[in-house]
């Protein structure tokens, strides 16, 4: 039987192995339990879900994140989604705070573009809208085929910077390579500062790289006559790390969406630090942190760095005192809150420019 246009489906709040402390903070500010869910792996590795509560008519939200465990949690994510669309739930809704392959999201060589991949199997798999927070590029929400709510976590980190930052408002926001000018502008405007930028040799991933798709055709027996029309092409050359811009007696505050490996972030701190900045933070959305991270952060000049806790950061927080995380479950609690009672979710981007 159909519902009637002012009911609404009883609401169930599913979640994987990725964040539980995350979906016990959300399930904690909606006044809901967690749904009784079983995600494990078999002896042979391969996932294994059940469901133990019914689903049948329901809006299930299923929030699940990634983490340095990746391919584990997508494929939690889409086992738990196609169990509820196969369990004739009425809307299926991912919350995945950090949208795993998300930097895959150009050609590469002759690669492919992961991120789109990605995109089409969650919706196959039965999500019918997903819930995340600052993608590596918002054009990754063309990639989908069903409502994607992308949601920002720079209120809390400009936040965090007014109360936790002593005389902050003679810090400058820093652009760690140019293409994240935009963000690093939209930061300093809501802050009334001003800001600098990292402009040199260091390899970032947006760049544009050598295709590749240059090899040699293969030989042939028919001979062309050699027609040369195109103009020679300079190999770019990138010159050493250099600020544009006045960072002398500042704090530096480098922003950036995510934290992953850090060298690129201690060399900038390094220059940083010889141009005369007297305090160097690092914030972030995404705090992945590979590999020694957390040692490399404890050895640099970087003074703190801030992370929110779309990731798992806990480990890494233990073995670096200079990690410092901001919660951001209320932003989620209020996304999932407005799509269940069909409220606008234009409040949550209020004061927040198409650069941020």
């Amino acid at each position: 039987m159909a519902l009637d246009p002012g009911q609404k489906c009883p609401m169930v709040l599913l979640c994987g192995n990725s964040h539980p402390e995350l979906s016990q903070l959300i399930a904690q500010r909606l006044g809901v339990r967690l749904g009784d869910i079983n995600v494990y792996h078999k002896t042979n590795r391969e996932t294994n879900v059940e469901i133990k509560e019914s689903v049948r008519g329901k809006d299930v939200y299923i929030i699940q994140t990634g983490t340095k465990d990746v391919n584990n949690d997508i494929m939690e994510l889409l086992i738990i989604s196609y169990a509820c669309k196969t369990s004739a739930a009425h809307n299926i809704i991912g919350v995945i705070p950090y949208l795993p392959y998300s930097k895959q999201s150009k050609m590469r060589k002759r690669g492919s573009v992961i991120c789109k991949v990605m995109a089409t199997m969650l919706g196959k798999s039965g999500l019918t809208h997903v819930i995340t927070m600052d993608l590596h590029q918002k054009e990754i929400q063309g990639f989908f085929d069903i409502p994607v709510e992308n949601l920002r976590a720079s209120p809390f980190l400009i936040d965090y910077i007014e109360r936790l930052i002593p005389d902050y408002r003679n810090a400058i926001i820093v652009a760690r390579n140019p293409n994240s000018v935009k963000r690093a502008t939209s930061y300093a405007e809501r802050l009334r500062i001003g800001i600098a930028v990292i402009h040199g040799e260091e390899k970032y991933d947006d760049e544009d790289k050598e295709d590749g798709r240059n090899s040699p055709p293969p030989p042939s027996r028919v001979e062309y006559k050699k027609i040369e029309i195109l103009p020679t092409l300079m190999p770019k050359e990138k010159p050493p790390l250099n600020v544009v811009g006045d960072v002398g007696g500042r704090i530096a505050i480098i922003v950036d969406d995510m934290i992953d490996d850090v060298d690129a972030f201690v060399k900038v701190a390094e220059v940083l630090k010889e141009r005369g900045a007297y305090k160097i933070y690092v914030m972030a959305t995404h705090g992945l942190l590979s590999s020694d991270a957390p040692k490399l952060i404890e050895d640099s000049c970087i003074d703190e760095v801030v992370v929110t806790n779309t990731v798992p950061h806990e480990m890494q927080k233990m073995q670096c005192h200079k990690i410092k995380t901001v919660d951001i479950s209320i932003m989620l609690t209020e996304a999932i809150r407005r799509i269940q009672n069909n409220e606008s979710m234009s409040y949550l981007f209020r004061n927040i420019g198409l650069d941020d």
